[in-house]
């Protein structure tokens, strides 16, 4: 793939060296002259030198039709700016952007930013989820927070345990996906799976629907 990474410092550094590693192509933007000179030393890349909220930059960085951009800066305000440049002036497919303030998540979705995060928005979600979902070891979110995947391990008082998935009354939108099992690596279910005391299940559902799905899990 073809991403920009604009902004940014040691979310920036850790970004390039992961991605090098994969083999895509990267394009980097920093308006910090001394901090682009060591992220271009570092990684062996060139680095655009400028502030990337202001399009001529982002047009001298030649970023037309790329697939990803990621906004770093610490200004919540020049992340949006950058991420709607880059879709509406040079038809960059998906946006993704760091936001130091909660509350600009919801809006900067709304404002057509494909991903945004906050370190503050995930932790308080995870600390609502993790105090009302029981077992629950890790969610994670996919497409705009449409899909849900939750990690559950399965305990011997589970009303599931011993049961076929057949069997099992999951809400809409819900399917299990994958049992990892002591005994093999991996088991993709079918309707007569049994499911058993210590497996692992990763099951996908609607945001809605996702707290229903771990109760009849785990009820």
């Amino acid at each position: 793939m073809r991403i920009v990474i604009a902004g940014g410092r040691t979310q920036a550094d850790f970004l390039i060296g992961t991605l090098k590693k994969q083999k895509h192509k990267i394009v980097v933007i920093n308006e910090e002259e001394q901090y682009a000179n060591y992220l271009s030393a570092t990684h062996g890349i060139p680095v655009f030198v400028g502030d990337p909220s202001k399009y001529f930059i982002l047009n001298e960085a030649n970023i037309e039709h790329f697939d990803v951009l990621i906004a770093l800066t610490h200004r919540d305000a020049d992340n949006l700016a950058i991420c709607q440049y880059a879709k509406r002036c040079f038809g960059v497919k998906r946006c993704i952007c760091t936001v130091a303030n909660p509350k600009n998540v919801d809006l900067f979705r709304e404002l057509g930013v494909n991903t945004v995060i906050s370190s503050t928005h995930m932790i308080s979600q995870y600390i609502t989820q993790a105090t009302t979902l029981e077992n629950l070891i890790r969610t994670m979110t996919f497409e705009d927070d449409r899909v849900v995947i939750s990690e559950i391990v399965v305990e011997e008082d589970y009303e599931c345990v011993n049961k076929s998935l057949i069997d099992i009354t999951l809400p809409p939108n819900t399917i299990i996906g994958c049992i990892i099992r002591k005994s093999s690596d991996m088991v993709v279910p079918t309707g007569t799976d049994v499911i058993r005391a210590g497996d692992k299940l990763l099951m996908l559902s609607s945001p809605e629907n996702q707290k229903k799905a771990i109760a009849a899990i785990t009820r």
